[in-house]
């Protein structure tokens, strides 16, 4: 099982800071309940990274800005290991969705 980020949805609008290999970040979260699409922001040090990066099955956070040595090293993918789910919405994630953390293990 890969190591996952835990979001609590019901606290949303939220945020919490994480260390993601030898950095520290604060990761904000949104949901938009109308197109059922949850998105985060990224902080390091206060500064803002990245901007209400929407959550997509399957897809990298953060890898169409990803600029080495600013943001994390390892891939954070919503995913669910189980197999059963394509998508991410209000009843799957953090139920059998969950922010995966893909460091190469």
């Amino acid at each position: 099982m890969r190591d996952r980020i835990i979001v609590k949805k019901e606290l949303i609008p939220y945020g919490f800071n994480i260390a993601l290999g030898k950095e520290k970040f604060n990761m904000r979260f949104a949901y938009n309940k109308q197109a059922d699409l949850f998105t985060v922001s990224l902080y390091r040090d206060g500064k803002l990274l990245c901007h209400a990066e929407p959550v997509v099955y399957g897809v990298s956070l953060f890898r169409d800005v990803y600029e080495s040595g600013v943001f994390p090293m390892p891939d954070i993918v919503p995913y669910d290991e189980s197999g059963q789910e394509q998508s991410v919405t209000w009843e799957n994630f953090g139920e059998t969705v969950f922010l995966t953390i893909d460091n190469g293990k």
